[in-house]
């Protein structure tokens, strides 16, 4: 199929996006429910994500260094917002361009995916497992997950798995130039098709695009296995401790 890297893309990062903000919420909650202080609740949330948060930040803080835009205040000291809402860290830095902007909005996914491609190829060999999903062999697929846990360090690589995977997606005011980015860019290509391009693109451009997608989904699957996992037992948790707590 020759797109079905934007299948499988769109298809692993929607429950991506959800599961993520359930199981923060889940996490929190169970924090909360344990100390009964909201400042506590925060401190130790905080220290459990600190690792995605610093690469998150850092990311944006490199990416416009190299792009040669100036900054300023650089943070991973979270903040409680308006309407309640956390702010796990920020980076400051000068509106640029359309593009630069849209790099900077983007190097925390980069940064991400590449600590995820690390530790699930190099070092969990994940990549065996999503072959199997795809193909449709679950015996062996659910047959590999059991058998991760006999990995060297594996509890280390998934929790740096789950604290940058889950701290990776750029946040709405980082999308906030992807908007006229993604317009000139549809703009380019329905020129390059209706200039005639449209074979020699499909030909020599979409199978590249297809595979690095398909890489990509590869790493939110596995994002959404960890997040899955996770979020199971901190419902539960939060379950059991508001019935006996509470």
């Amino acid at each position: 199929m020759p797109f079905s890297g934007f299948v499988w893309f769109f298809l692993m990062l929607l429950p991506l996006v959800y599961l993520q903000r359930f199981l923060h919420r889940e996490i929190q909650m169970v924090i909360y429910v344990i100390t009964r202080n909201e400042s506590l609740t925060i401190i130790i949330y905080s220290i459990l994500f600190l690792p995605g948060v610093f690469l998150h930040e850092a990311s944006h803080y490199l990416m416009a260094k190299i792009l040669g835009v100036q900054t300023g205040k650089f943070s991973v000291i979270p903040q409680v917002m308006d309407k309640g809402r956390l702010r796990m860290g920020y980076v400051e830095t000068v509106q640029s361009d359309v593009l630069r902007d849209s790099l900077i909005g983007l190097a925390p996914l980069i940064a991400g995916t590449l600590v995820v491609a690390y530790a699930s190829i190099v070092k969990l060999q994940i990549n065996t497992l999503w072959d199997v999903f795809q193909n449709g062999q679950w015996n062996l697929f659910f047959m590999g997950l059991g058998l991760l846990g006999d990995i060297p360090d594996f509890y280390l690589w998934f929790y740096l798995t789950f604290a940058v995977s889950s701290t990776m997606l750029p946040s709405e005011s980082d999308r906030h130039s992807w908007m006229p980015l993604g317009i000139w860019i549809a703009v380019l290509f329905s020129l390059a098709i209706f200039s005639g391009a449209g074979a020699w693109m499909i030909s020599y451009i979409a199978p590249p695009l297809n595979h690095f997608l398909n890489s990509i989904a590869l790493l939110f699957m596995l994002s959404n296995i960890v997040h899955l996992v996770l979020f199971i037992p901190f419902y539960l948790l939060r379950k059991a401790l508001m019935l006996f707590l509470v």
